[in-house]
C-alpha cells in the first residue's frame, strides 16, 4: 500500500453501495464507479464483505472489483467474512491483498464482535495458513483485547482488526475516556506482537481523528457505512478527502 509510514490508510467498504443499487434492477447506483471514484479521490483501498446472502455485496461484484483494482496497483482490496461460510471461496479464487477473517453468523445484521480464540483458533489456524502461502494477509477482527494479541499472532495472523463500535458508542460521554484507553492498549499490545493493527466499524468524521491519535500504531481504517452516508451529502470525492484530513489531523496531534 503506498501509503506514507506515518499515516494510516484508509480502505473505503462499498457495501451500502451495493445495499442501495439491490433496492431496485436498474444496476444503480454502481458499486464499481464508486470505487473507482473513491480510489480517484485518494483512498489507499476498497474492502467488501460478501455475504451468503448476497444482501449487498454479490459473487459478480467481489469478481468485478478485482478486475478494477488491476488498474490501481498500488491500492489494496480487502475482502472480509466468515472463513466457515463463503469468505475462502473469494480468497482462493480472487486472491486480494488482505482477506479479514470476522466471526459472523449467516443471519447476523451486522459484525458486532470478534473471534474467541480460545474457542475457533485451532479451526483458524489452518485456513490462516492457507490464505498466507496464497499470498493473501490475514487479519483477524477482534475486541479490544490486549491479552489475546499475542494469541492471534501465534495463528499466523499478520494482522488484527479492532471492532470500534464500542468506542464510537461511548464516543463523547463519560465513559468515553476508558473505552479509547482499551483500544489503545489493545492496539499498543498487536504491535509488541508483532502484528500489523487494523481498525474498523462506525468510525466516522467526528471520532475518527481522537481514535487515531490515541492509537497511532493502527495501519489501516475500514470504513463504509459513515463515508457512504457522508458522501450522499457531499460525494464521493470530498468524502474520502475529508477522512484523510481526519487522519491527517491524528498524526499531527
Amino acid at each position: 500500500m503506498n501509503t506514507p509510514p506515518s499515516r494510516t490508510a484508509l480502505s473505503v467498504n462499498v457495501n451500502k453501495v451495493a445495499l442501495v443499487r439491490n433496492t431496485r434492477h436498474l444496476g444503480i447506483p454502481s458499486v464499481l464507479r464508486a470505487a473507482e471514484l473513491c480510489l480517484a479521490a485518494g483512498a489507499h483501498g476498497i474492502t467488501v464483505h460478501p455475504r451468503p446472502d448476497a444482501r449487498h455485496i454479490r459473487t459478480d461484484d467481489v469478481h468485478a472489483l478485482a478486475a478494477l483494482m488491476q488498474a490501481w496497483p498500488e491500492r489494496e482490496y480487502n475482502i472480509e467474512g466468515n472463513p466457515f461460510q463463503n469468505l475462502m471461496d473469494f480468497v482462493r479464487q480472487v486472491r486480494p491483498t488482505q482477506c479479514t477473517f470476522v466471526p459472523d453468523s449467516e443471519e447476523q445484521f451486522t459484525s458486532d464482535h470478534g473471534w474467541n480464540l480460545a474457542q475457533d483458533g485451532e479451526r483458524l489456524r489452518p485456513l490462516i495458513a492457507e490464505a498466507r502461502a496464497l499470498g493473501v494477509r490475514v487479519s483477524l477482527f477482534m475486541d479490544p483485547d490486549a491479552s489475546a494479541m499475542a494469541a492471534a499472532r501465534d495463528l499466523g495472523a499478520d494482522r488484527v482488526e479492532l471492532y470500534t463500535e464500542p468506542y464510537a458508542a461511548a464516543f463523547g460521554r463519560p465513559q468515553g475516556a476508558s473505552v479509547l484507553q482499551a483500544f489503545a492498549q489493545a492496539s499498543r499490545a498487536g504491535a509488541a506482537a508483532g502484528l500489523g493493527v487494523n481498525a474498523g466499524h462506525d468510525l466516522n468524521r467526528d471520532n475518527l481523528t481522537a481514535f487515531l491519535a490515541a492509537c497511532p500504531d493502527v495501519q489501516e481504517v475500514s470504513i463504509g457505512h459513515a463515508l457512504v452516508a457522508d458522501a450522499l451529502e457531499l460525494g464521493y470525492e470530498a468524502t474520502v478527502k475529508a477522512y484523510l484530513a481526519c487522519i491527517a489531523d491524528a498524526a499531527g496531534r
